[in-house]
């Protein structure tokens, strides 16, 4: 884990712990999904907390939009190679999470930072992972698998319940 914006320090409990932890129920989410033992070959990701500027600069540079958004996941699909000395890990990609925005973000929302940060890392790790939300069946089936996660490390559903249409068709950018 990279720390490029000292406000995550702010964090209780630790942003590392938070960011490991959340990403470790998105891989056993996912692997649970797809019926795969959890003893596949070990996975590897990188997650940078940075800031709105640092954010903005990776959005713009890589998909040509202005302005920071809460993360960005850059996905590789490289290692689980054999070498002498066994497995390669399988190399995930990178998981970058914009302080001001998720910070903003989850004060409207009424949730505390820690939890909000636990589902942007979810949410990042699960498009490593290959889930999008492009279509509204891909949107249903990844909110599915980030409640899952989130509630494997004690975190609520962040999806409302019971609105028209079941709540779950709320995309994000």
């Amino acid at each position: 884990m990279s720390l490029r914006a000292g406000d995550w320090r702010a964090l209780d409990g630790g942003a590392a712990a938070l960011c490991r932890r959340a990403a470790l129920a998105a891989i056993a989410a996912a692997a649970d999904e797809a019926r795969e033992s959890r003893a596949c070959p070990s996975r590897e990701l990188s997650i940078v907390l940075a800031d709105d500027g640092f954010v903005s600069t990776l959005n713009w540079d890589y998909r040509r939009r202005e302005g920071p958004t809460n993360v960005l996941s850059f996905p590789l699909s490289s290692g689980g190679e054999r070498s002498e000395s066994g497995p390669a890990p399988l190399l995930l990609g990178d998981v970058v999470v914009a302080y001001e925005t998720a910070a903003a973000e989850a004060a409207a929302a009424n949730k505390s930072l820690a939890d909000h940060l636990s589902h942007l890392v979810v949410h990042g790790v699960l498009h490593l992972l290959g889930y999008d939300h492009e279509s509204e069946d891909e949107a249903v089936e990844m909110e599915r698998l980030e409640a899952a996660a989130l509630a494997a490390i004690g975190i609520a559903d962040p999806y409302p319940r019971g609105a028209a249409g079941g709540g779950r068709s709320r995309r994000r950018r």
